[in-house]
């Protein structure tokens, strides 16, 4: 921060004889730099221990909280407390006097002398500050009491343990799942990231917030990369399947507590709007895992949040400023600026963090019951592992997954993730159903698709046989095999068929402009296949001509 005399300097002519008569001086001359060297020759001579004696006793309270601080305190972090400084120009100054009348404490201190204002770099950018230059400082510090021990008293938020809810939610190892299956399809066809397929019934949890961020932290971590606009796996994602579950998951929280993924864009029930405000999304994390007790018993989610607020409630906007943030409740539609709306954000964004990544990457485990008042929490082991730097458990038990005659691989829970990666390449995904293992299944288009990335038919039956652990059924074999000479031999489709009662009305439909290009294909002397996702308005072209068509198991 500045030194006295450059703070001095930064104030009007009219505020340094304001703070000249305060001292007893009469700074009558025009000229700002005579008038500050006059100021602290005088200050130098000052027995400031004893002016604060007259100061009101909200005045001394402020003094006192910013000689604490060591000197300084963002501006709006120290206006909620003591109040602002009105700035004014030299002409209102004259008209105003508002040393007269001060309208805050931190006004008073202004214009006597001892308080000024001034930018400053910190971890978190270019900071506005009230602040005491250091001439002054040192002097009153030994005026200064100090610091309170920061123990609670009876009536301050505290944490207490709570008794175990009557219905818990199992913390889950799932997200390892769900990211094999994002690269299992990454590999296949490449993920767009804004344009993801439709991935209903393929993932064990369809949150879309956790998906965004298990893309982001396997970009960062470099298991995804961006090629043609598309994200696809590389030799690292390759090196993490092949992991043990608590390893892969440790990985996965490593990256998260670094990551760039925003979870105040991600928090339920606010509406994120305007592009001309970031935050950054490493101080909640930090402030949130500062507080949490590293123990294993059950906490309430609201204590956590209370206790947050009275011990560090600037930690997502360190200088205190709650006004600049256009964030606006989803419900209501009233935008949520002010400090007293800070439960609106910053606690909705506190319980978030529990209840959505701490939860989604199996460190928490939560109470069933999300009434505010009964919400509550506990670390798993996994959690206490790493906040306590202990290594992962390596070792995993995996089962083989099983190929059946029909060409349906069966890949168990509890199977290795690489398998599973491996055996999507060459098969297709079918929905999962609760508590059965994974399906796919061996197609041609999924053969060719594996052959087009360098996995041959000999290789595909050499990875069934070694991830099955036995030999492959023989009409599997049989079947990759007439693939690999013939191709395909035969097709599936989903039509609706049209039959006609003569062959006249089917060579109108055929000749007619309007309806000829919806027929894809004649399957007999009265019977013709409509596209399926075509039937409607084929049937509104058809009945233009006069025709009006039954529809039966449509």
């Amino acid at each position: 921060m500045r030194n006295l005399e450059q703070a001095l300097l930064d104030h009007e002519l009219i505020t340094l004889r304001v703070i000249g008569e305060w001292l007893g001086i009469d700074l009558t001359g025009t000229d700002k730099a005579t008038a500050v060297v006059e100021l602290i020759e005088t200050l130098a001579q000052v027995d400031l221990v004893r002016e604060l004696e007259y100061l009101d006793p909200e005045e001394t309270a402020a003094l006192t909280d910013l000689v604490r601080q060591g000197g300084r305190s963002p501006v709006g972090i120290f206006a909620r407390d003591h109040g602002e400084v009105r700035l004014m120009g030299p002409g209102r100054l004259e008209r105003e006097e508002p040393w007269l009348d001060p309208a805050s404490p931190t006004e008073s201190l202004w214009y006597r002398g001892f308080l000024y204002r001034g930018f400053d770099q910190t971890d978190e950018g270019t900071l506005e500050f009230y602040y005491i230059p250091q001439e002054l400082l040192h002097r009153l510090m030994p005026a200064t009491p100090a610091r309170p021990s920061p123990a609670f008293t009876a009536d301050e938020p505290s944490l207490r343990p709570v008794e175990h809810p009557a219905e818990v939610l199992n913390p889950p190892t799932d997200a390892v799942d769900d990211l094999t299956t994002l690269l299992a399809l990454a590999q296949r066809t490449g993920l767009l990231p804004d344009r993801l397929p439709n991935l209903d019934g393929l993932l064990m949890n369809p949150d879309r917030d956790r998906r965004s961020l298990l893309l982001t932290l396997a970009t960062e971590m470099s298991l995804l990369r961006r090629s043609d606009d598309r994200l696809r796996p590389t030799r690292a994602a390759l090196d993490w399947l092949q992991q043990s579950r608590e390893a892969q998951l440790r990985a996965l929280v490593d990256a998260w507590s670094r990551s760039a993924w925003n979870e105040l864009r991600h928090t339920p029930d606010l509406v994120i709007e305007g592009e001309n405000w970031q935050n950054d999304p490493l101080p909640a994390r930090t402030a949130l895992m500062d507080v949490l007790p590293a123990d294993d018993r059950w906490y309430h989610q609201e204590d956590v949040i209370a206790v947050i607020h009275r011990q560090d409630p600037d930690f997502q906007r360190p200088d205190g400023n709650y006004e600049t943030w256009y964030i606006r409740d989803q419900v209501s539609q009233d935008y949520l600026s002010g400090f007293d709306n800070w439960h609106q954000v910053e606690g909705r964004l506190l319980n978030f963090l529990i209840r959505g990544p701490l939860f989604w990457l199996g460190m928490v485990e939560l109470s069933a019951d999300i009434a505010p008042e009964r919400a509550a929490y506990r670390l798993t082991p996994r959690a206490l592992a790493w906040l306590g730097d202990e290594p992962a458990a390596a070792d995993e038990v995996r089962v083989p997954l099983v190929v059946q005659p029909d060409g349906i691989l069966l890949v168990p829970y509890n199977a290795g993730r690489f398998e599973r990666f491996q055996a999507a390449r060459i098969a297709d995904p079918e929905p999962l159903a609760p508590g059965k293992p994974y399906r796919y299944r061996i197609v041609p288009s999924s053969l060719a698709e594996a052959q087009g990335q360098g996995i041959t038919p000999e290789r595909m039956l050499q990875f069934l046989e070694t991830a099955g652990g036995r030999s492959v059924p023989v009409a599997v074999r049989r079947g990759i095999s007439r693939w690999a000479e013939k191709g395909v031999e035969g097709r599936l489709q989903s039509v609706v068929v049209l039959r006609v009662g003569n062959a006249e009305i089917l060579e109108t439909l055929r000749t007619n402009p309007k309806t000829r290009d919806f027929i894809a294909e004649t399957l007999g002397d009265l019977v013709v296949a409509i596209r399926r996702g075509e039937w409607e308005n084929f049937r509104q072209a058809v009945a233009q001509l006069g025709l009006l068509l039954d529809v039966e198991g449509l």
